[in-house]
């Protein structure tokens, strides 16, 4: 049997506990697995998966096996990457993570315009705003907003991603408009409530150097930023949102920014992704593609 192959089986059915599982993720059959790790262990002449009828585990000669079987099939990869590479053509799949309103509004229109040119590549984009693990949930890169933490990982910063404050025409005419941050204690000020943290109550802007901070109030709680934006374009108050997300409507009038003469609040965006010695072709023209497009 394909040794390799052999070993994608072997990792594969040590991810996911069983054979069945496995053989839906490789699209095998459920005997055909167990007859790669069979023949691995004849192989090896050692155990690698206890066998149950109610679960499978590995042996410890199997958790150390896996773990170099990984660096084997990723080299595999690697080198047929290279190959791809002499063929200057990019191809394969991409699998990505982003933030939810930035893949939404922002990152979507970049992957489509990515893929139009590269038609060799598939992209798997998985979009929701808890933090991944990179390695663990297999991720060829990853978009995080905020601050990075030291890792062993590489990173591109982005144009920064920036926070608007902006209501509908039909909420300032009735309500008035706000002059200052402090005026916002008297409006309706739309919550987004993390699922991660508490509540934001205060607003932050800042002019000539100046911290202004705003203790806002809320009747209404959200934690999907695309449902504030809805409320705010239903001119139930004053959104202070992602500029991703308000872009359209305040280009087209059905938000007018708020506290205009004012910075609003603005974070560090990079892409994240493995060392270099893991780029494939396709990743790098990934990068490449989102840093033209996103970069400071």
């Amino acid at each position: 049997m394909d040794r390799l192959a052999s070993m994608a089986a072997f990792v594969k059915t040590a991810e996911v506990g069983s054979f069945a599982a496995a053989a839906s993720a490789l699209t095998m059959s459920p005997q055909m697995i167990a007859k790669h790790v069979t023949w691995l262990e004849t192989r090896l002449g050692a155990r690698l998966i206890h066998r149950t009828t109610r679960r499978q585990s590995l042996t410890e000669i199997g958790k150390s096996y896996y773990e170099r079987c990984k660096v084997v099939l990723a080299d595999a990869d690697w080198a047929d990457a290279l190959a791809n590479e002499a063929k200057g053509a990019p191809r394969g799949r991409l699998r990505i993570n982003a933030p939810v309103s930035f893949g939404t509004q922002t990152l979507i229109p970049v992957i489509a315009r990515y893929l139009r040119q590269h038609p060799l590549v598939e992209i798997d984009l998985v979009l929701n705003d808890r933090y991944v693990d990179l390695v663990e949930e297999e991720f060829e890169a990853v978009f995080r907003i905020g601050a990075l933490a030291d890792s062993s990982f590489m990173a591109r910063e982005l144009a920064p991603f920036r926070i608007v404050a902006c209501a509908a025409p039909e909420y300032l005419q009735e309500r008035g408009t706000p002059l200052t941050p402090a005026d916002l204690e008297q409006h309706e000020c739309l919550a987004y409530a993390s699922a991660s943290g508490p509540t934001a109550t205060e607003w932050h802007f800042m002019r000539a150097g100046e911290q202004h901070t705003a203790a806002v109030r809320h009747r209404l709680r959200v934690n999907d930023s695309k449902a504030l934006l809805v409320a705010a374009l239903n001119g139930f108050g004053i959104a202070f949102i992602a500029e991703d997300l308000a872009r359209d409507g305040l280009r087209s009038g059905r938000l007018v920014p708020v506290l205009p003469d004012y910075d609003t609040p603005s974070r560090p965006l990079h892409l994240v992704y493995h060392p270099d010695r893991r780029q494939t072709p396709k990743l790098k023209s990934f990068i490449a593609a989102v840093v033209s497009e996103l970069g400071q």
